[in-house]
């Protein structure tokens, strides 16, 4: 993860309507008061003669923000060479929504169990992104669920499955377990349920059984991916082969996978890794409470660290400085071949093929699993309750009451209807309403008011989460709930939105202006999943809510 000092002054202040990145040459000082020295800038100055419009934007060097007068026309250009300068145009508020609606993505569930809608949003940092997500719906069958015990009847239930995959080291790995990780855990859980069958004294599969389920997928789908991949390869002998085989081995992934039953209104969360669920239940006086649902797995997590040293004693390097074995900051998750092969593996691999170096501290791996933590939470849909899932991108940015506030705010704007749907037919969406003017000034307590969430005093800190966002930190930006705002129709946007900056509109289309790579010293790729619970009858199949998703947006996920 990178950190650098960001300052607002320098970057968002003072930035009119552009944004110029520059790469500057080794051991070249620059002075911004001096003569401009490239064609580029000769040309800018020449031309600002002649009354081209001019603007004043930030000039990054040598990880420092400078100020300096630009044209209006200046191109976007970029060179292949080393050492070449690149600009890149600063992004006017519209191109900046037009960039965070891109991959966004809502869905009408009106099924009558139990889930109305769900929205998604990604936004990259990196390019590829790394994260990566997944969504799915099975409808059981009787032989599956059995009777409803209350009518003595065969009945059917909703699985619904969300995931989010936050991948380190490349994509390979998250893209992985997009295609395979839930039909894992399904074909566990189908068995896990037959196996009920056959006592007549349960409704349900015990929990724990369900949660040794959960956990079976996982971890037979990372043996897939890291020991499996070891023997493909060796029958294929062949580097181009080892290549695809070994690749989602060779790079990480963290998981998040929650499981919702429409018959036992059970939502389990699964975390590998330190990504986040929370739950937003809305309280008696109107307000939300926060509830998360997973906890952070790093090696700054105090039981992640005192698992790891009673699992390798006489090793004082197994966690050092939050990371395991001073490298890798998750402490469990998928792929990361070389926190798990042994050392004969980690051998065969470099020699036979393109394999690195063992780490120098590795003595008796593995020192990662993919082994997941699970929670059970009981669903109120008649209270409206709803559960975000994000990578770790928007905890860097939000804390677990902001996000849960956001969305009741959201939710102010935005009412989701809890009777029948009814499709609109101008737009598609089955939402009775979207009262927000979509001009930034926003409804009835969108601006200035304080978010409708429950702060315990003993909030900071706890379940994993960081006691304050880094992100804030390092963009030197002071916390208060004035800075947010209601203008986007998918709550998941909003999120993001909001985390990046909100009302201060300089600050979203600076963030969004950096190129990849360089963005991701400032911003870590973002998956957001937002679940909105209710009543409603059922009236239909899962479709897509046009108001809420990008332009060609039509196959459901589910």
């Amino acid at each position: 993860m990178y950190i650098r000092p960001f300052s607002v002054a320098a970057v968002v202040a003072s930035v009119a309507s552009g944004v110029w990145y520059f790469r500057a040459t080794p051991n070249k000082s620059r002075d911004l008061a001096n003569s401009p020295t490239t064609a580029d800038e000769i040309q800018s100055v020449t031309r600002s003669i002649v009354d081209v419009p001019t603007r004043r934007g930030p000039v990054v060097e040598d990880e420092q923000f400078f100020v300096k007068v630009l044209t209006s026309a200046s191109p976007i250009t970029k060179s292949p060479e080393a050492q070449a300068s690149v600009q890149h145009a600063m992004l006017t508020p519209d191109e900046a929504t037009s960039r965070l609606r891109r991959l966004e993505e809502s869905y009408n569930v009106p099924r009558g169990r139990g889930v109305l809608r769900y929205d998604i949003v990604q936004l990259p940092s990196n390019n590829p992104i790394e994260d990566d997500h997944a969504e799915k719906l099975i409808e059981t069958s009787p032989s599956l669920t059995g009777p409803d015990s209350r009518i003595n009847t065969p009945t059917t239930s909703d699985w619904m499955f969300w995931s989010v995959f936050d991948g380190h080291g490349g994509w390979t790995t998250s893209a992985k377990l997009r295609q395979v990780l839930t039909s894992f855990v399904a074909r566990e859980l189908s068995s896990t349920y037959k196996n009920a069958l056959t006592d007549p004294t349960l409704v349900f599969p015990s929990p724990a059984s369900i949660d040794e389920a959960i956990k079976r997928g996982f971890i037979k789908c990372d043996h897939e991916i890291v020991h499996e991949s070891v023997t493909k390869a060796q029958e294929a002998n062949t580097k181009s082969a080892a290549a695809a085989f070994l690749g989602p081995a060779l790079s990480g992934s963290c998981a998040l996978l929650s499981f919702y039953d429409s018959r036992s209104k059970e939502f389990r969360v699964a975390c590998t890794g330190d990504s986040r669920a929370v739950l937003g239940r809305r309280n008696t006086n109107g307000t939300w409470t926060a509830q998360p649902l997973s906890e952070d797995q790093t090696g700054g997590t105090p039981s992640e660290m005192a698992r790891l040293r009673a699992e390798h004693p006489g090793e004082p390097n197994v966690v050092s400085h939050g990371r395991i074995l001073g490298n890798l900051e998750p402490s469990r998750a998928f792929g990361d071949a070389h926190y798990k092969w042994t050392k004969d593996v980690q051998d065969l691999v470099k020699k036979q093929w393109f394999g690195r170096s063992r780490l120098a501290l590795l003595k008796t791996p593995p020192y990662v699993t993919a082994e997941p933590v699970v929670t059970t939470t009981k669903v109120q849909p008649e209270k409206g309750d709803f559960v975000v899932l994000a990578t770790d991108g928007l905890w860097e940015m939000l804390t677990n009451e902001e996000v849960v506030g956001l969305v009741g705010r959201w939710l102010e704007e935005n009412p989701i209807s809890e009777k029948p749907a009814t499709v609109n037919p101008t737009s598609g969406s089955w939402t009775p309403s979207f009262l927000g003017s979509g001009s930034g000034s926003g409804g009835k307590g969108a601006e200035g008011a304080a978010l409708p969430v429950d702060r315990p005093k003993e909030a900071a800190g706890t379940a994993g989460q960081r006691s304050n966002t880094i992100r804030r930190i390092q963009w030197g930006i002071a916390a208060g709930d004035e800075r947010f705002v209601v203008e986007d129709k998918n709550a998941a946007t909003h999120l993001v939105r909001n985390a990046l900056g909100g009302k201060d509109r300089d600050m979203v289309c600076a963030l969004l202006a950096l190129p990849s790579p360089y963005s991701r010293r400032y911003r870590d790729d973002l998956t957001v999943e937002v679940i909105f619970f209710g009543e409603g009858e059922a009236c239909g199949d899962v479709n897509a809510n046009v108001d809420g998703s990008a332009p060609g947006t039509s196959k459901p996920k589910l």
